[in-house]
């Protein structure tokens, strides 16, 4: 089964935790033994465990904030400190495409020659341990910091960039995010303005719940939430409410659920263990969506994986994310059909993209 994951923290982890993402996860966490701080020798993603994993597509991710909050090797003192790491950031993918690794997707061409490339690879090559075709990257920036005027967005878009969250944790320069109550900034309707006339779609994760309705009623285009989950399973002000997952469905848009502890159940925190917590999990925020939904066609899979922790921070069933497959067959233990679980898997997000690169 293909899938497309929605979130992963690439380059981040590539640059900021000099980790070799050719290598396998295995041999990263051997060579990170003595590596302190949460994360280190617990990696999860490697380019052989996502070919392994049939992750034909991710969305990927450039990050850096700028705050007023310094925080090392994330959060910078200066907008021009955050552009600069930003714009390496996206360099490191174009490096990695020149090398042949992998293929920037920017339109629908592209993006059904590549799922076709790799539905072929995989009917013809099921359970062997071939080369697939290159792993299939979408740009998409989380946190707007690093765009240092509205205007300036035209630049990041002819870098490949599709998708753009405004907000990450605390008071960003465009909008509010996690952990606070701020909305959009002075500078947030004009870079909300912006992405509308070059096409990037607007992904409400990370955004307070004053920013996600304050974006909501200002831009009209396609709307998706790339790692969230249900709030009225975990209630958290990361997660979202019912009220916004059924903004994003009535928008057509789709919400990947995230594997991480924290996010799927309540109270969980840094040090407990993850031996309570399960892809099962995962199916009961997937569940949540489907209901309010009335089908599943809105929700898919956005991993978050090594997004500032390694796999002591998700659900303890998930060593790589390879693992990842195993979603699929608990879902269709639930009682998901065939259909329906290739959608949640991959065809949701696919459908997605095709939408908004097709207007």
């Amino acid at each position: 089964m293909l899938i497309i994951d929605s979130h992963l923290d690439l380059s981040l982890n590539a640059l900021q935790g000099n980790r070799d993402l050719l290598a396998s996860a295995y041999t990263v966490r051997a060579l990170e033994q003595a590596r302190p701080g949460k994360g280190g020798a617990q990696g999860t993603v490697g380019f052989p465990e996502m070919r392994r994993g049939r992750v034909a597509l991710c969305f990927a991710t450039v990050l850096a904030r700028s705050t007023g909050r310094p925080v090392p090797h994330l959060d910078y003192a200066t907008p021009a400190q955050a552009y600069g790491i930003a714009k390496g950031q996206l360099a490191y993918y174009h490096a990695l495409e020149r090398q042949g690794h992998i293929r920037i997707i920017r339109d629908a061409a592209q993006l059904d020659a590549h799922m076709a490339a790799w539905s072929r690879w995989d009917a013809q090559h099921a359970g062997e341990e071939t080369t697939p075709p290159p792993l299939g990257f979408v740009m998409t920036m989380e946190s707007a910091d690093a765009v240092l005027e509205p205007v300036a967005l035209q630049e990041w878009w002819d870098g490949g960039l599709r998708l753009l969250g405004p907000a990450h944790f605390g008071p960003g320069r465009y909008a509010g995010g996690t952990g606070c109550e701020a909305g959009l900034t002075e500078l947030g309707p004009a870079l909300l303005s912006e992405m509308r006339r070059t096409g990037i779609a607007l992904d409400l994760t990370h955004c307070s719940d004053q920013a996600f309705w304050e974006a909501l009623s200002r831009y009209d285009g396609p709307v998706h939430a790339s790692h969230t989950n249900c709030r009225t399973l975990n209630p958290h002000q990361r997660q979202f409410d019912d009220a916004q997952i059924r903004a994003i469905i009535d928008r057509d848009g789709v919400i990947g659920v995230v594997p991480g502890c924290w996010q799927l159940r309540p109270g969980w925190r840094d040090g407990d263990t993850n031996e309570t917590v399960s892809l099962a999990d995962v199916v009961a925020h997937i569940d949540h969506v489907c209901d309010i939904a009335g089908s599943s066609r809105h929700v898919g899979i956005g991993s978050d994986l090594d997004g500032g922790v390694g796999r002591e921070g998700f659900a303890h069933d998930l060593d790589t994310i390879a693992d990842l497959q195993k979603i699929g067959a608990l879902l269709a233990g639930r009682g998901y059909r065939p259909a329906d679980v290739a959608a949640i898997m991959h065809g949701n997000w696919q459908r997605y993209l095709r939408r908004i690169w097709m207007h």
